[in-house]
């Protein structure tokens, strides 16, 4: 670093004169009061400090300045930053080969700015600039390119900058928007010029954008596998997509593909044999499509057998009760337990073997249950208490169970409405009826567009035939007296006629409490659905209301612990939450202990995650991670005080961030170059050269000046005020004053 300092003063002619004039004066008066007195020593010093003084104020009139200017040794710098991501493997870069009539050929976006890549390339731009090519760091897996980061730390990474080369896609998809880095380059006069690299017309494509594979599924038990195809071909076309799992089993299913859109479809596979399988799902390649790595997607599901519990509560066995218990009974994957507080018996219970005689008296002994019934009951003498209602309320608030509430005539489940069951009901009461409403014709659902899209609603394998089904089923002839849905509650199915200030009426409802969900079926007429079709679309039904509700409390479970998380297909870098059920020895919860989860990632890191006691009555434990890897990850739950550990995975769709096909973003790099007062140009030789020629012509950087001004500094008011002081001291003592 050079150094030059020198004392400068910021003035004009006329004051620099007007200065000079007076000291000129204030000497002259003062040798000629030093010749009155007769060249008195003492006098003539006194006379020197008067024309010091005026010297002095005079020159700080001209404001002087001591100015250091520092000058780098080594040259200004040009920072070139090529990208090197995934997606600059696209090939559509076009070139001519030269010749007369040629015809454009097309290359990779890296192959394209290859040549860019070496310092040799930017040599061009003189003898006093110097050029740092480095690349864009490469992203992980999962994440995407950060142009943000590399334009923000460029003038720390790279000393003397004059100007930075940014030769990319424009496909940045992490970090910060680079438009904040470039206000900043702006600031410091550092221009960024841009060279895109790919077209901004996306390429002849089918692309499996995504496949919906649960976490796990039943052996014998119908498995819908959605999936999503973007294509950006100009014309429809027709294909078979196939999917293949581990064990050897293959379906296939004929799809049209919408030209230049989205097309969504699933398979409905049922798994014969429990296990641990893999799922592919692969689109055949079109003759015009030009990136075929995107066709295919993998993923993990875990087939178990099932056998769900089951608590179902009624008062009076109505229709719906027994075609309900019906249902349950005969589903092979259901153990149901029946509880009927009839009045006309004299204590609880039943006939059949599937009977129990009492309410589950403790928390152990309800836990056991994934799925609970509340018919036409309340809190009554011989029914339910408010102790029991504010176990069922902890069961699905903590444990992950389900809770179905079927309200009927009697009017019973208003009284429920009083315990702590009133924060789960998913709707709002009328309490002037409590006996609902009734009529002698028949009503029917409509389902709204949730309902469409549901899975408990799903009658039928397409969408058009499952609102036929729901359309045509045999109606009802009683509904519970609904005023509205309550905040956080998705309504699947609403009365097609009766409303309200607030709407259709909902009928058919759900929520999610704690980990929990909770159904509301608003009417007691599903069993009429069986007329003519018998147990078709009834049994279905409710298969898959228990299923739904009791998915995530079965994702993995041991004799003494159970482990579920949510979301049920985690994402890469999102939180997931870990909730853990641990019971003693003896059945009972685990009300305090040491329960730690060790999740192995893909690639071998293993981290350690300790759960910590949701209160001390129902033996949860909650915990939280986020994955940053994509993959299959193993985990061991271990509780110290039990001895008991639990083995179970979950699996991170890998999210491609930086998919190869995608177009480029030109209007990134302008901005970039608009901000900097850069330039913005494509790849080829011409545009470089330009570029090139712009960096020479850039003007040095000026030197770094520290300026010191002394007219206006504490000390040059201090000398001034020594000066006057010690001129009055030496006046009173020669006797002038």
């Amino acid at each position: 670093m050079n150094t030059v300092t020198k004392l400068v003063f910021m003035t004009t002619p006329v004051v620099a004169a007007v200065s000079a004039a007076v000291i000129v004066a204030a000497a002259v008066l003062g040798f000629w009061s030093w010749h009155r007195s007769g060249y008195v020593r003492a006098h003539g010093i006194q006379e020197l400090i008067r024309v010091g003084i005026v010297a002095v104020v005079a020159l700080l009139f001209n404001q002087p300045e001591w100015v250091e200017e520092y000058r780098p040794d080594e040259k200004p710098t040009i920072a070139v930053y090529w990208d090197q991501s995934r997606s600059m493997e696209t090939r559509d870069v076009q070139f001519s080969t030269g010749n007369q009539g040629s015809i454009a050929t097309s290359t990779t976006r890296a192959a394209a700015i290859e040549p860019l890549t070496k310092r040799e390339a930017w040599t061009r731009v003189g003898d006093r600039l110097q050029v740092v090519v480095e690349p864009i760091p490469a992203p992980q897996s999962g994440e995407g390119t950060d142009l943000h980061a590399i334009l923000a730390a460029a003038p720390e990474r790279v000393s003397n900058l004059l100007g930075v080369v940014l030769v990319s896609d424009g496909d940045w998809n992490a970090g910060s928007p680079p438009g904040e880095a470039a206000s900043r380059l702006r600031m410091r006069n550092v221009p960024v010029f841009t060279v895109l690299a790919g077209s901004s017309e996306p390429l002849p494509d089918v692309e499996l954008t995504s496949v919906d594979l649960p976490t796990f599924g039943v052996s014998g038990k119908v498995v819908r596998v959605p999936f999503t195809i973007e294509s950006t071909l100009p014309r429809d076309h027709v294909t078979t997509v196939t999917l293949k799992t581990s064990d050897g089993e293959t379906l296939t299913k004929d799809v049209r593909i919408a030209a230049m859109g989205r097309t969504s479809d699933a398979f409905s596979w049922k798994p014969s044999a429990a296990g641990d399988l893999t799922a592919t799902v692969e689109v055949p390649r079109h003759a015009d499509e030009l990136v075929p790595d995107n066709n295919t997607k993998s993923a993990p599901i875990a087939i178990r057998p099932e056998r769900l519990r089951v608590l179902l509560v009624e008062s009076y066995p109505r229709w719906e009760y027994r075609y309900l218990r019906n249902a349950l009974t005969r589903d092979p994957g259901v153990e149901l337990s029946c509880l009927l507080f009839h009045p006309e018996l004299s204590k609880p219970g039943g006939g059949a073997k599937n009977y129990i005689k009492e309410f589950p008296p403790g928390i152990e002994e309800l836990s056991a249950y994934d799925v609970v019934f509340l018919g036409d009951v309340g809190v009554e003498s011989g029914q339910l208490t408010a102790e029991q209602c504010r176990m069922v309320k902890g069961l699905v608030e903590h444990q992950a169970s389900g809770l179905v509430f079927m309200p009927g005539w009697q009017g019973r489940q208003f009284s429920l409405l009083e315990t702590e069951l009133a924060a789960l009901y998913p709707v709002q009461l009328d309490t002037a009826q409590p006996g609902g409403w009734g009529s002698r014709t028949a009503s029917q659902f409509e389902l709204t567009e949730r309902g469409r899209d549901s899975l408990l609603t799903r009658l039928a394998d397409t969408a058009d035939e499952n609102v036929a089904v729901w359309e045509e089923l045999p109606g009802f002839q009683w509904y519970a007296p609904v005023v509205r849905a309550k905040a956080g509650t998705e309504v699947l199915a609403v009365h097609a006629d009766a409303s309200n200030e607030y709407g259709r009426l909902p009928l058919l409802a759900t929520r999610t409490f704690g980990v929990g969900k909770v159904l509301f079926m608003g009417t007691d007429g599903a069993w009429r659905w069986r007329k003519g079709v018998e147990d078709l679309y009834h049994y279905r039904f409710w298969g898959q209301v228990v299923r739904w509700m009791a998915y995530q409390r079965n994702m993995a479970k041991g004799e003494t612990m159970r482990l579920f998380y949510t979301p049920d297909q985690p994402k890469l870098r999102r939180t997931m939450s870990l909730h853990a059920h641990v019971m003693e020895r003896g059945g009972e919860p685990l009300s305090k202990g040491d329960v730690v989860a060790r999740i192995t990632a893909p690639s071998g890191k293993v981290e350690t995650v300790r759960l910590v006691p949701e209160g001390e009555e129902w033996g949860v434990f909650h915990g939280r991670h986020v994955p940053s890897e994509p993959g299959r990850h193993q985990v061991t739950l271990a509780c110290k005080q039990t001895s008991a550990t639990l083995d179970a995975q979950f699996f991170v769709p890998g999210e491609t961030a930086e998919p190869i096909g995608k177009p480029a973003r030109p209007e990134v790099l302008q901005e970039i170059a608009r901000m900097t007062k850069g330039r913005a140009v494509t790849v080829s030789e011409t545009n470089i050269d330009g570029i090139i020629r712009s960096l020479a012509e850039l003007p040095l950087p000026p030197p770094s000046i520290r300026r010191l001004q002394l007219w206006s500094h504490p000390l040059a008011a201090g000398a001034v005020i020594v000066l006057l002081g010690g001129f009055w001291v030496l006046r009173k003592a020669i006797g002038l004053i």
